[in-house]
């Protein structure tokens, strides 16, 4: 997966659907990051449901209910209407970190917004997001300090994690599943706040319950209110008693995967599959990973002589903790301190990007050499792209080619923030196309292909400035929800149409390197054994000589896995194509 400039769409241009991939769709599937979405909206909003088409920059203003309400005003009416161009007053006794959090959990779940939107000086998504918060709750907050910040950070990316977990517990405390079905949804997300930081955060329990009861009340009316304080007031009794209403592990294995899907919070498809490949204990283990916090790579830019080692020294006068990769020599890795690096700007001058180690590592696989001609066949924004062009220094060329010229145009602009525009070209074309019409071939291809992402459900990667030149990587906590086991049949015969039409810009004796962002084998090893039945004039070439004996596979491929090697999970063969 890109993780640095990764195949993510702009907040203005992004596109909801599920459409069948086309020979002009395929980048519906936004790529190992933000994934196409339904576009029905449904009463209940439980953690498998579709997601309204909304622009993520749409506002949501939804209904105050009071006793005199209409009938047309009902919890079960959905959806966004005209935002209101009144200013409210400012509300000094609610939670400013809860109510943010609230309105962006809304956001997300209808409008498919980024779970984290960051501006240049670090500040959420600044007068934006805070207008968000006026139009849907009628009232205004203080502005977010780094504290607040830092919870609404955890609380959303949390929530979001937990959801099937969290709702769990908010049906079997209701007793009544049709309770819990007619829910307003901003009662529900801030339920589902108030469940998470109890149960998850350990913060001091009543005053989470007084908190987000003010805002119930405040927001949506006193019942609510009174409806959010019986049922966290009741939680923290059971969790207090180490009694917590939670699935057991018995039955078939059906049963059993549903348990573990509720106590994981993942969907069900997706734990029956990594139980088929990889076990229970194994999949237990994955999907810790996924739920854990998150950590970051940044790559120094040596394009613009900046090293590693400036790199340290800038952590170091920051005061930010972080190792070196020890894998990778321009990387280094951190756990805390992202936010001081954007705000001190780093990403935003071009020194350094977000790119995880795994990332870094397919690039190794390429093994970019000077002089070399080499095409980045699904490459913008271009996280690879920009990494395989500092490896050339200054002297061979890399064509970038993505059928999205929106993300094309961030490339260009990154390739020229970081210093390598000279020896980078984009095209804008559908891959397919492109190979049929055009004879060029050059001396390594990279296909990075759409996939599922099941190697990185932790992560994420968000646009920080407004003018779109550099991203952050941010934890991907809402991937799981958006993926549907439909999805993979359809990303396999994309994978097979890409990988027959990237072979043929491979010139006699070059070199062909597929990757993925997934650990699932039927879109690794099963696409590279279907793909040579096809093209016997491809072999296999070892990656051993490449990367650490760590990542090589006993059939020669490189492999991350999260919970072997603490990095996002990834996949790439490089393949010779005979003379």
């Amino acid at each position: 997966m890109e993780n640095s400039l990764s195949r993510v769409y702009s907040p203005f241009s992004i596109t909801h659907s599920n459409q069948s991939l086309s020979k002009n769709s395929h980048t519906h599937f936004i790529k190992h990051s933000v994934f196409a979405e339904n576009s029905s909206i449904r009463a209940i909003k439980t953690p498998e449901t579709e997601k309204p088409s909304l622009s993520p920059t749409t506002p949501l203003k939804f209904v105050k209910r009071n006793r005199h309400s209409s009938s047309q005003d009902s919890p079960q009416r959905r959806g966004p209407s005209r935002p209101s161009v009144k200013t409210h007053k400012l509300n000094s006794e609610v939670s400013p970190h809860r109510a943010v959090s609230a309105v962006r959990l809304m956001r997300i779940e209808f409008g498919g917004a980024f779970a984290d939107l960051l501006n240049e000086k670090g500040k959420g998504s600044g007068d934006n997001e805070m207008g968000y918060v006026e139009r849907t709750l009628g009232f205004r907050t203080r502005d977010l300090e780094d504290r607040d910040l830092r919870l609404v950070t955890d609380i959303v990316g949390g929530t979001i994690r937990w959801r099937r977990y969290l709702d769990h517990l908010i049906v079997s405390l209701c007793h009544d599943e049709r309770t819990f079905r007619g829910m307003e949804p901003l009662l529900l997300q801030i339920l589902r706040i108030g469940v998470y930081e109890i149960v998850k955060l350990d913060m001091p329990p009543y005053a989470v319950v007084d908190e987000n009861v003010r805002l119930a009340k405040v927001a949506l009316r006193p019942g609510a209110g009174n409806m959010v304080n019986g049922i966290l007031r009741k939680l923290v009794s059971l969790k207090e008693n180490n009694s917590l209403p939670l699935p057991k592990l018995e039955g078939d294995d059906r049963a059993q995967a549903r348990a573990l899907a509720t106590l994981y919070s993942h969907p069900v498809w997706m734990v029956r599959r990594w139980i088929k490949f990889h076990g229970q204990e194994e999949a237990e283990k994955l999907m810790t990973w996924n739920n854990s916090d998150p950590s970051f790579s940044l790559r120094a830019n040596t394009s613009k002589d900046f090293t590693r080692a400036d790199l340290v020294s800038r952590l170091n006068m920051l005061k930010v903790p972080h190792e070196l990769s020890p894998h990778l020599d321009d990387f280094v890795r951190l756990t805390t301190g992202m936010q001081i690096v954007i705000q001190a700007g780093l990403l935003r001058g071009g020194l350094c990007s977000v790119q995880d180690e795994s990332a870094g590592l397919v690039v190794s696989v390429v093994d970019p050499q000077q002089g070399e001609t080499i095409i980045d066949c699904c490459a913008a924004p271009g996280g690879k792209t920009l990494f395989m062009a500092s490896r050339l220094s200054g002297q061979g060329m890399v064509s970038a080619i993505d059928i999205n010229e929106g993300r094309l145009r961030i490339l260009k602009e990154t390739a020229k923030l970081h210093g390598v525009h000279d020896v980078i070209t984009s095209i804008h074309a559908d891959l397919r196309i492109f190979a049929e019409d055009n004879p060029v071939k050059s001396d390594k291809v990279l296909l990075d292909v759409p996939c599922s992402g099941l190697g990185v459900l932790s992560k994420i990667c968000k646009i920080l400035t407004r003018l779109l030149l550099f991203i952050h990587l941010l934890k991907r906590a809402d991937l799981r929800w958006n993926r549907r086991l439909e999805d993979m049949e359809e990303l396999k015969n994309l994978q097979n149409e890409l990988l027959d039409a990237a072979s043929m810009l491979v010139k006699p004796g070059g070199v062909l390197v597929y990757s993925t962002c997934s650990i699932d084998p039927e879109e690794n090893e099963e696409r590279v054994a279907v793909f040579l039945q096809r093209h016997p004039e491809f072999c296999v070439d070892p990656v051993d000589r490449y990367v650490p004996p760590a990542f090589v596979t006993n059939s020669g491929f490189y492999f991350s896995n999260p919970v072997k090697h603490s990095l996002d999970g990834s996949f790439a063969a490089r393949l010779i194509r005979s003379l």
